[in-house]
């Protein structure tokens, strides 16, 4: 097996089992190992730290499998990481609220770049690095035989692949072609899902149990829910009693579906207005319109894919956030989020501290916000930990 040796030193983050391994910490490689091919790593005086995956064109040039050196990584090394992760759900007792919830979360179940979302009948799944691209074949195997279910899709057309040398790929793995739309169930509520085109792989399962916190705060009230997507947040609110929703969203799609989604649940569509453009255009023709909500949800996409666009992305959600403040209600409530994994917690409270001072706002912090329990974070990687939010209400 191909060997690579570490630099003297550089070897202290495995000891702490992460499972990153970047390109500078490597003094040498032993033979041309193909990508995704399994290695072993070793420590500067020939010590073995575990065993990872080959990835030439990534500048994280390993990716640890495992730590103890009586592993092999073969099929059946995969079942048992797959049934670990899967028998950690049951034992969330998600199926009693949802039948639809992710299985497999990368590196935080020790399966790094094997992303494995469930979806009524339907597993989605995501491919993201060399190793996961590797294994791929073994890795469906075992979950078609630990999981039987109607077909397996994979949504493995991210940009994130190309940084693995990897092309954009998506389709049918095994079993049924997937409908246009599957109906999911959360809580008291109905979603239409497109497991086909949606984003990542179709919902944000990750914002389940946010969506049930907007509860306490809906009654009664006129919700602004920007970028919206499907209209997750605001069916919420309309069951908990709110009197109106603005969903805004630059996919005329997604709100459509956002609309169907409103019928599904057999929720007043009068009460409901669907805005299809920038939400920082419309937040300022808001704002000039001196229209005010009792709770704005903030949403946004990824704004940080490297840290080169950190500073950029914290002016936009500066920009948001202050927008957001000065479109409340004296005592509205702000639900706000970061989904970049770069953007670190204190920091998004530091912006958002910044934002309500330059909007005039005294505001309080009423909770912190993070993923739901079926996207946990392994306490050896903490940047499996890239949702961060905060529920605010402002004076």
């Amino acid at each position: 097996m191909t060997a690579i040796i570490l630099k003297p030193g550089r070897e202290k983050s495995l000891l702490r089992r992460h499972p990153w391994i970047f390109s500078g910490a490597i003094a040498s490689v032993s033979g041309k190992p193909q990508a995704g091919e399994t290695v072993e790593v070793k420590s500067a005086n020939n010590g073995l730290l575990g065993l990872g995956a080959w990835s030439p064109d990534s500048q994280i040039r390993v990716r640890m499998w495992s730590f103890e050196s009586q592993d092999i990584i073969d099929s059946e090394f995969f079942h048992a990481r797959l049934e670990r992760a899967i028998e950690a759900r049951e034992r969330l007792h998600l199926d009693a609220i949802t039948n639809a919830y992710r299985l497999v979360n990368a590196e935080s179940d020790g399966l790094p770049g094997i992303v494995i979302d469930r979806y009524e009948e339907f597993l989605v799944c995501q491919f993201l690095t060399t190793g996961a691209e590797f294994w791929k074949r073994d890795i469906v195997e075992q979950l078609t035989q630990l999981l039987p279910s109607r077909g397996i899709y994979e949504r493995s057309d991210v940009d994130v692949r190309q940084k693995e040398g990897l092309q954009p790929v998506s389709g049918v793995l095994t079993g049924e072609d997937p409908p246009d739309t599957i109906e999911i169930q959360e809580g008291d509520c109905r979603f239409y899902v497109d497991i086909k085109h949606g984003h990542k792989t179709c919902f944000y399962l990750d914002q389940r149990e946010n969506r049930a916190a907007i509860i306490e705060f809906a009654h009664d009230a006129e919700v602004l829910n920007c970028f919206s997507y499907t209209g997750g947040f605001g069916i919420r609110a309309l069951k908990a009693g709110a009197k109106k929703i603005t969903n805004i969203d630059s996919s005329a799609a997604s709100l459509d579906l956002a609309r169907r989604n409103t019928e599904l649940n057999q929720l007043e569509t009068g009460s409901v207005e669907n805005v299809t453009g920038d939400v920082f255009h419309i937040l300022r023709d808001y704002r000039d319109e001196n229209r005010q909500f009792d709770l704005i949800v903030l949403d946004p996409p990824k704004f940080a894919e490297s840290k080169d666009q950190l500073k950029k992305a914290a002016r936009g959600y500066k920009d948001i956030n202050l927008l957001a403040f000065k479109l409340l209600k004296p005592g509205g409530v702000l639900f706000t989020f970061s989904c970049s994994g770069l953007m670190e917690e204190s920091l998004f409270q530091k912006i958002v501290a910044d934002a309500a001072l330059d909007a005039v706002r005294d505001a309080q912090m009423i909770r912190r916000l993070t993923q739901a329990a079926d996207h946990p974070t392994a306490l050896n990687f903490p940047e499996g930990s890239y949702l961060k939010g905060m529920i605010c209400r402002a004076w």
